[in-house]
Formats: C-alpha cells, structure tokens, sequence
C-alpha cells in the first residue's frame, strides 16, 4: 500500500498482497501502544494492569489468517485478547464497550468482494478512531519497542458466546414486538448469517432467509445490501410483507416493500426520524446526514420541521458531528444508520428492527411509510482507474461543475467525490429529471477521465 493507510473505514486492500499478514501484525503492534497505553487498563474481563482487546471477523477466508496475525500482534505486545469468532461490525464495537475492552478489532471489507479484507479498530467505549489517532498508529508502525516476555505477554481465548449478548442488547431497544411480519432476510453470505435471522425470530417476526450460507468465498457474491434483485424476487415470491438487506459486515442495511420497491437508507432515516420526533426522541430535532443523501430527503425533513446537518462520506464523520452538535440519530443513503442512544456505530440489525417495529406499530405498510420521501432522479457514475486526487485541483473540472450546477439551480446538485475505499472517483448528479441527471453525470465523469488521468 502506498499514501495514507487508512481510508474512509479501516485499512482495507486485497488480502495477501495489500493486506499482509505482516501488515496486520504490524497495525495491531501499533494500535496496541496507542490505544493499549491510553488510561487505567482496568477491565471487566481482564485482569487489573493489563490490557484487553476483543477481535472479531466476517467469514471471509483471509479473516482466518488475518486474525491469527492480529491476535499474534495483540497478544505479543502484553494484550489479552478474546476472540469474538464472526460477528458483525456494529457487534464487535458493542462488545468493545459492554465487555470493557480498551481497544477492539473488526476483519472486514464490508460489502467489498471476498478477495478484499480490512481492518477497523474501535477504541474504549467502541467507537471509530479519529484522523488524529488513525494518524498515530500509522506513525508508529515498526518503531522500536520492549517486547514483554514471560507472564507479561498476552494471553488468549475464545469467547464465542458473547454473541447472545449482542443479540440480546439490540432486542432491549425495541418497544414492541413483530408478531404477524412475514420477512425475507438476506445476510450477504456475511457476518450476520447468524445472529440477524436470530435476532428477528426473538422479535416475533416469521423469518425466511437467503445469502446466509457462507463460505469464506461467496460473502456479498449476488445477494446483500449491494445486490439486491435476489431478495426482490424472493419477496414477491414468498408473498413476504418486507425484505431486509445486510452488507458483509452487518453494518448497514437496505430494505425492499412487499411490491419489491427499494427502500433506501435515505427513506429509512426519513421514517426513523419522524416516528422518533412523535416520540419526542430525537435530539434537537436534527438530523446528520452526508453530503451524498437525495435532495428528496432534505426537502422531507424541511417539511416536517426538522433540520439537516451534513458532513462528509462516512458514518464515523457522521458519528462526529452527532457527538459535537449534541445529535443522536444520523446516517447516509447506503444504509448506515447511527442510533446514538443504542449503538456507537451503524447497525444494520439494529436499524431493521427499529425499521420494522415502525411498521408494526403504525399498522402501515413499509411502502406507504417509505412514501413520506420522493426521491429526485439521482445518478452516481464510478470513474475508475484515475488519480483521486487530481480530482481536487482540476480547475478543467471545477469550470465544469460549476457550469453543471448553475444549468441545475435549486433543482438538482453535483457532488464530486474521491472514493475513501476504492480506486476511484464519484460523479453524482440530481436533477428533475433522470435524462437530465444522466447527461449531466455523462459529461463531468468524461471531464474526470480526461483531466485525472
């Protein structure tokens, strides 16, 4: 890997040639001087004057080998370490918290194809890391250090169980129950093969399932949050009332009406904030979202009252705003979706459930609740094989946005973005129309070509 290592989530690469088990051992070195060091080491599960890291892994099969490296580094460095076995992101950061951890560690690319594998850490309390301590880590990568021995070194063990205890905080959220919701659940072959389906049974729900058959290798391979026409056809065929998508790591979800209508996590948030204004739940009577979320959501919560602040691409800059504005409810369009008051992450099963126990306690169907939103036409192109930072300094392609947004007015937006965990650029475009959006969106992904090459 060269530049920065760490990107929009994580440190992520192809597993075995960017992502090394050297690499891994090395950045769990690190994060263990950094975040090992910070405090009283004083856990629930560890004993007092040492440290203690929780690691868990989607079903990826570089994860096996990742995590022994990831263990090995943690535990050569006088960390104990309790293994978490596959379980989602948002699992893994909750169990950073509940079990008093000081640091914790997820093996995932998310809703990347399996030959991609990443790493996330979390800090005590379970949430993401800032720029600012990404930034120590990468520092101290292969500095010197006194290696403990003997009863200093860390010690090891399983702890697979602590899944139940995931699963029993996220249905504690909940008022309500499902009984009487006919559900396909779609896991993504990933990390919520288990524990979703679970999860929603508890609730009350009849579960169907598919993608929950991993393999090491199938994980996000046509089904998930990024795929979506498995669990479409599924519903219509099942006669279901709803579909509910997981990315490879479970920490966001995406949902489909009982017609098969996407529901995004736009609309999701339209309907979590409004049911939780009626509540007089949400903070401030704000919402956080990024800049990528459709003018069709902006123009939903204005009617309703309620403010928008935006941030960057990325649920931990979400996560930021919502800690320093006083916010607990925000997320973005793919289907992150952070509940404050219940999670220090995005959580896909978390979300569903909230999602779902709208439905049932409105009497609503997920189609009629999703229609407190429009969605404007919205394209985003993908320009792949680029400089990304080119894409900053073009004044070729800032003439050519800015000539883009004036043809737009009020009616539509340009966003052009440099991917934070792809090699790629971002060209998204709203407009009144889709042709519109379409052509506009065609013209500035050619401007990216030509000038960031």
């Amino acid at each position: 890997m060269t530049g920065r290592l760490f990107g929009t989530d994580g440190v992520r690469g192809v597993a075995g040639r960017d992502l090394t088990a050297e690499l891994a051992m090395d950045l769990s070195v690190a994060a263990a001087h950094v975040l090992g060091d910070a405090g009283a080491f004083e856990s629930s599960v560890g004993r007092r004057g040492r440290p203690v890291a929780v690691v868990g892994r989607d079903p990826r099969a570089s994860g096996e080998f990742l995590e022994a490296a990831v263990v090995a580094g943690l535990a050569s460095s006088g960390v104990d370490v309790l293994r978490l076995g596959v379980l989602p992101t948002p699992a893994v950061a909750y169990l950073t918290s509940a079990l008093g951890a000081d640091l914790g560690v997820m093996l995932s690319a998310s809703h990347n194809p399996a030959p991609d594998n990443g790493i996330k850490f979390f800090a005590r309390g379970g949430f993401k890391l800032p720029d600012a301590v990404e930034n120590d880590i990468e520092r101290r990568l292969g500095e010197k250090w006194n290696r403990p021995v003997g009863a200093a070194v860390g010690r090891v063990r399983d702890a697979y169980g602590e899944a139940d205890r995931y699963v029993s905080h996220v249905l504690t959220t909940v008022d309500g129950r499902l009984e009487g919701l006919r559900l396909v659940v779609d896991c993504a072959h990933g990390a919520a093969h288990m524990v979703a389906p679970e999860a929603l049974l508890r609730a009350g729900a009849t579960v169907e399932t598919i993608g929950t058959s991993p393999d090491g290798l199938n994980i996000n391979e046509g089904v998930g949050s990024t795929h979506l026409d498995a669990l479409r056809e599924a519903v219509i065929e099942r006669g279901a009332d709803a579909g509910i998508a997981y990315d490879g790591d479970a920490d966001r979800c995406l949902a489909v009406t009982a017609t098969g209508e996407l529901v995004d996590g736009d609309q999701i948030m339209a309907i979590l904030a409004l049911a939780m204004h009626d509540a007089g739940t949400l903070a401030k009577d704000t919402v956080v979202a990024t800049i990528m979320s459709n003018l069709g959501f902006k123009i939903a919560l204005r009617k309703a009252g309620l403010t928008m602040v935006e941030t960057a691409v990325g649920d931990r800059y979400v996560l930021e705003a919502m800690k320093t504005g006083g916010y607990n409810f925000g997320g973005e369009q793919s289907g992150h979706v952070v509940m404050l008051d219940h999670a220090t992450t995005g959580d896909g099963l978390l979300t569903s459930l909230h999602l779902l126990a709208e439905v049932s306690r409105s009497g609503r169907s997920l189609e009629e609740l999703a229609s407190v939103m429009t969605r404007l036409p919205q394209v985003l192109v993908n320009v792949r094989d680029v400089a990304k930072a080119k894409a900053a300094t073009s004044e070729e392609l800032a003439s050519a946005v800015a000539e883009a947004e004036s043809a737009l007015g009020d009616t539509g937006r340009v966003v052009i973005r440099p991917s934070g965990t792809e090699p790629m650029v971002r060209v998204m475009v709203e407009a009144e129309s889709q042709d519109e959006a379409e052509l506009i969106a065609g013209k500035l992904a050619e401007v990216v070509r030509a000038t960031c090459a």
